[in-house]
């Protein structure tokens, strides 16, 4: 059996705990109290950091590398695209969401002000260049659910906490959020900490 440590807050383990839910599979996930690490988290993954997926003998860390692996390993539904082709612009688009949205998390939770303000309009303004998308298609790729929804849905999910406003051109963005919120899969994995986060 799978184990999860997860942060019940942590945008990266929530992308993780939605996949394992899609794949109907037995797991377990352990909350991990992020302001109080146990001393084995730092043993598992150097970087000290949350998810970490054990398996037997393996240990892994950061999300999009155990997604991928809990993908390959329970194939059905399969979330990364079988076609290399297709797969090489998943990554890119992970890639993509690593640089332009995620990486101003952390100045929206724990910067300054100014730092935040400034991180807020980031992901405003690139959540919005890719609202043309969803006029189209259901999902980021096409009409199936991939790893790419799973990827981006934590950060839908916290606007409204972390205080982002979408203009009316970015209406879309919020429709195909909706859709990616009313999976069971994304319910059932949702921490109370989580459902807190939006009213």
């Amino acid at each position: 059996m799978m184990t999860l440590y997860s942060g019940n807050s942590c945008p990266y383990s929530q992308r993780c705990r939605i996949v394992l839910y899609e794949k109907g599979m037995d797991f377990e996930v352990i909350d991990v109290d992020l302001q109080n690490k146990p001393e084995d988290l730092s043993l598992m993954n150097p970087y000290n950091r949350v998810p970490v997926l054990v398996e037997r003998d393996l240990v892994l860390y950061e999300a999009n590398i155990i997604n991928e692996y809990i993908d390959e390993r329970f194939p059905h539904p399969q979330l990364m695209l079988p076609d290399p082709v297709m797969r090489a612009r998943a990554r890119l688009f992970l890639f993509t969401f690593e640089q332009d949205l995620f990486s101003h998390v952390q100045a929206i939770e724990h910067g300054s002000k100014s730092a935040a303000d400034k991180a807020r309009v980031a992901v405003r303004d690139n959540l919005t260049q890719i609202a043309p998308i969803f006029v189209k298609q259901k999902f980021m790729l096409n009409d199936e659910f991939s790893m790419l929804d799973v990827a981006i849905a934590p950060l839908l999910w916290r606007l409204e906490h972390y205080d982002i406003q979408l203009p009316r051109q970015a209406a879309s963005v919020l429709k195909y959020a909706e859709r990616i919120f009313s999976r069971p899969a994304f319910i059932d994995a949702l921490t109370p900490n989580e459902k807190a986060m939006r009213k």
